[in-house]
C-alpha cells in the first residue's frame, strides 16, 4: 500500500524499519515518524493540523532534505487521490503489528507547543478584534531572526524575478522599484505605506525618488528597526513612522501616493470596507494606489469561498492569526464599489513561489540559529509553512496580484497612455 504513494523517498518508523514510499523510492531522504502514538494520531485524524502540530513536536520530521525538498519528491495531487482512496479499516489492520511493539501504542504523541493563538477571533474591531496584537504574534518575534531568511532590506513580500537564477537581494530591489515606477513616485510627493514592515519601501521610495513618507505599522520590532534604519541613512526629515492602525489617520485627501504591500492579508474579510473607505478617504483625487495582495481562487458558488479550508485553519491558529485571502475579482470589485479606477492588474504567483524558495532554503541552512532565536517549534512552523505556500504558489492554488489604482474622478486619469515600469 505504501508505494502506491508513489513519491520518491522513504518512511522511517520509530523502531527503525523503512518503507519505501514509492517504486525504486530514495532511501537519503526520508520522512520519519518518531513514535506509535504518533503514527496513531496521524491514523486517526490525517489532516494537515495534525501533520502541523507533529512535525512542530519533532514527532514528524524529515531527514536527508529541507521540508520544500522532500515535498518535491511527491506528486501533490497523487498524494490527494491515494488519500480519498485508502481503506482507512485496511490501513490500521496493516499498521496494527508496530502499534504493538514496544508498549508505546500506550503513550500519547505529545502536544504541539509551537506558539499558536486562539481560534475565535473577533470579525471586526468593534467586535472585539485586536490587530495589534495578532500583528505583534507573527512579527514581533526577533528581527535578528527574520534576517536569517530576507534579503538585506528586510523585504517580506514577493520579490520580482526578471530571469530564474536571479539572487533574491537584487530580485527584492528590482521588486521595490517596479512599485515606486508604477506609482509615479516624483520628488516631493506626499506617500503613505500602510503597514511599512522593516522599511524597505520607505527607504527606496525616499532615496531613489525623493518623495516624503509616512508609514505605519503596528509592529514595535518592525518600527525601532524602521527608525534605526531611516537614522542611519539620513533620511528622518523625510520620513514620519508611527506605531498605528492606518485606519486611525485623521484627515483627508493627505497623500498623493499610497502603497500596501501584502498587509491586506491581515485585515479580515469582514474588514475590507473600511480598509478601501480609508484608502479613499486619504489619497487625493486622481491620487495613485498599488494594491498588492496574495489571493485564493474564487468560487463557483460565492457562499463557498468564506468556508474554512484544512490550510486556513492551520494558518490562523500557527501563522497569521485573523488572516484572509480574497480572490481577485473581489479585490477590484471592492475598488470599484468604494471609489477608484482600476488601471493594471499584474499576476505574480510565479514570482512568489521562487521567492518562497529561497526563504525556506536560507532558514533551513541556518535552522540551528533559527532555533536559538525563535524557538525550535516555531522554526520548523516557519519551514514547513514556506514549503506549503512555495508548492501552493507553483500549483497556482494561490496567487498574488500587484493591481494600480486611482481616487476616480471625472476626466482624464493622470497616468500616460502607454504604462510600462
Amino acid at each position: 500500500m505504501a508505494a502506491k504513494a508513489e513519491a520518491n523517498l522513504t518512511a522511517e518508523l520509530w523502531d527503525g524499519s523503512l518503507v519505501p514510499l514509492g517504486p525504486n523510492a530514495r532511501s537519503d531522504v526520508r520522512l520519519c515518524i518518531r513514535s506509535a502514538a504518533a503514527f496513531r494520531r496521524l491514523l486517526k485524524s490525517p489532516n494537515l493540523m495534525t501533520v502541523y502540530e507533529q512535525f512542530a513536536a519533532g514527532q514528524l520530521d524529515v531527514v536527508g532534505a529541507s521540508p520544500l525538498q522532500a515535498a518535491d519528491l511527491w506528486d501533490h495531487g497523487k498524494l490527494l487521490q491515494l488519500g480519498r482512496s485508502l481503506d482507512r479499516k485496511k490501513l490500521v489492520a496493516l499498521a496494527w503489528p508496530f502499534l504493538l511493539g514496544a508498549g508505546s501504542a500506550k503513550t500519547e504523541a505529545p502536544a504541539a507547543t509551537a506558539p499558536s493563538f486562539d481560534d475565535t477571533v473577533p470579525a471586526t474591531p468593534s467586535a472585539g478584534r485586536d490587530d495589534q496584537a495578532m500583528i505583534s504574534f507573527h512579527y514581533d518575534v526577533s528581527n535578528d531572526f527574520y534576517a536569517l531568511f530576507l534579503d538585506p532590506e528586510m523585504v517580506y513580500s514577493c520579490g520580482y524575478f526578471a530571469e530564474p537564477g536571479m539572487s533574491i537581494e537584487d530580485a527584492q530591489v528590482l521588486k521595490l522599484d517596479r512599485i515606486c515606477q508604477k506609482l509615479r513616485l516624483a520628488p516631493g510627493d506626499r506617500m503613505l505605506d500602510i503597514g511599512c514592515g522593516w522599511g524597505g519601501l520607505i527607504c527606496h521610495a525616499v532615496t531613489k525618488y525623493g518623495v516624503t513618507v509616512h508609514g505605519v505599522t503596528l509592529s514595535k520590532e518592525q518600527l525601532a528597526f524602521c527608525e534605526a534604519k531611516v537614522a542611519r541613512l539620513g533620511i528622518a526629515d523625510k520620513v514620519t513612522l508611527e506605531l498605528r492602525d492606518y485606519r486611525s489617520i485623521e484627515g483627508k485627501a493627505q497623500y498623493d501616493r499610497i502603497s500596501q504591500i501584502e498587509m491586506f492579508e491581515h485585515v479580515g474579510l469582514d474588514n475590507h470596507e473600511a480598509h478601501f473607505k480609508t484608502v479613499h478617504r486619504l489619497l487625493r483625487p486622481r491620487g495613485t494606489y498599488l494594491h498588492q495582495a496574495s489571493t485564493r481562487r474564487a468560487t463557483l458558488d460565492p457562499a463557498d469561498f468564506r468556508k474554512e479550508t484544512s490550510y486556513v485553519k492551520v494558518i490562523r491558529r500557527y501563522i497569521f492569526p485573523g488572516g484572509d485571502l480574497d480572490h481577485i475579482g473581489m479585490s477590484t470589485t471592492n475598488l470599484e464599489r468604494y471609489g477608484f479606477e482600476v488601471h493594471d492588474i499584474e499576476n505574480m504567483r510565479e514570482h512568489f513561489a521562487i521567492t518562497l524558495r529561497h526563504w525556506e532554503k536560507r532558514l533551513y541552512d541556518r535552522r540551528v540559529e533559527g532555533e536559538r532565536l525563535a524557538g525550535r517549534d516555531r522554526t520548523r512552523l516557519w519551514l514547513i509553512y514556506f514549503a506549503m505556500f512555495a508548492k501552493s504558489f507553483e500549483r497556482g492554488t494561490t496567487g498574488v496580484f500587484q493591481t494600480v489604482a486611482t481616487r476616480r474622478y471625472s476626466g482624464p486619469s493622470g497616468l500616460p497612455l502607454q504604462r510600462t515600469p
